[in-house]
């Protein structure tokens, strides 16, 4: 009663930006999607993120899907080149769950590029090899280079038996963080990402002392005058406006509802405030080097629950943010509780 008492609270808070995140999903485009719609600039971020050298635009066979797949929203570009089908979408959000997006995105593509043949066929149907890139340019600290896999979702299983076990259905997802400071190279090597970066970090300086919407038309001005991004703003500035406000209100309100989502866990409740109060224990002995086992002992706790949370706390090293860790425990918890 108290985990449906603690989610209908924050669906309450949802409430008053619900229209607001209605339009951002129903509008389908962003910024990053409307920049890459472009084939020239699209076989640039394939060629800096591949170190490939493909000269023509017109080799890109684009694949984007664009129909309701996860939570009303299109996955932001896909496209084949060669053998290759790449899958490409942009987060400022950390999202822990974009392998599990991915397995539906690419599941569909393969359906949508298959339509026409026969998979009861005794011929083998080639495919082309899925690549899956996030680009990330979130507030939250992360690491220059992660990988997420879709096995970190899966039910733990203990024993000799599970520590050798490969899972049978795995799907990697490489997050570049494109922060300043992170992936310099790779920015050089494609100077739209760079000053697409450059656009969101002037919004970002603005925001901080004025309202989203002259943040917003101060920012596009601004980057007009210093040439970046400069002919995609000029032809597309009313768009640009328009989506950038929707996108970061968007960003701030899924903020708030983390923040108080994470208050209310740790306070709310018996098993959110216990969890709470040992994800923190946890994540604080890790950043001074502690492992599961040496954890556990300090804290007197079970190690098989240390394990668990040392786990899911692994994936936002080295910083450890206990809100983080907490929000990924609960969603486990959900489905097998630990304690």
């Amino acid at each position: 009663m108290k985990k449906q008492k603690r989610k209908s609270g924050i669906q309450k808070k949802q409430g008053k930006h619900a229209s607001k995140i209605a339009v951002v999903r129903e509008y389908k485009d962003t910024i990053f999607r409307m920049l890459y719609s472009d084939k020239k600039e699209l076989l640039a971020l394939y060629n800096a993120v591949n170190g490939a050298n493909y000269m023509d635009p017109e080799q890109l066979r684009v694949v984007t899907l664009e129909h309701a797949i996860y939570m009303s929203m299109k996955n932001d570009v896909s496209f084949i080149l060669d053998t290759r089908l790449s899958l490409y979408e942009h987060q400022s959000t950390v999202c822990p769950n974009m392998p599990l997006r991915d397995l539906m995105y690419v599941a569909k593509q393969f359906e949508e590029l298959t339509a026409e043949r026969d998979i009861y066929s005794s011929h083998m149907i080639q495919l082309p090899a899925p690549k899956f890139i996030t680009f990330y340019n979130g507030r939250r600290t992360q690491p220059e280079r992660l990988e997420q896999k879709l096995s970190d979702a899966y039910y733990r299983r203990e024993g000799a038996e599970a520590e050798n076990e490969t899972p049978d259905l795995e799907l990697r997802v490489l997050q570049l963080n494109i922060n300043p400071g992170y992936n310099e190279d790779l920015k050089r090597k494609c100077p739209s990402l760079l000053q697409y970066v450059q656009y969101v970090e002037c919004v970002r300086k603005y925001e901080k002392d004025r309202p989203l919407r002259e943040a917003v038309e101060a920012a596009v001005a601004e980057c007009i005058e210093k040439g970046i991004l400069r002919e995609f703003l000029l032809r597309e500035r009313a768009k640009v406006i328009s989506m950038s406000i929707f996108e970061f209100d968007q960003e701030l309100h899924d903020k708030t509802i983390r923040s108080e989502s994470w208050a209310e866990g740790k306070t709310e409740g018996k098993t959110e405030g216990e969890a709470g109060l040992k994800v923190s224990q946890v994540c604080k002995k890790l950043r001074k080097g502690k492992n599961a086992e040496a954890i556990a002992e300090e804290l007197e706790l079970n190690i098989v629950e240390i394990r668990q949370i040392c786990e899911i706390a692994e994936a936002f090293a080295p910083e450890f943010d206990e809100e983080a860790v907490f929000h990924k425990l609960m969603e486990r918890q959900e489905k097998l509780p630990i304690g």
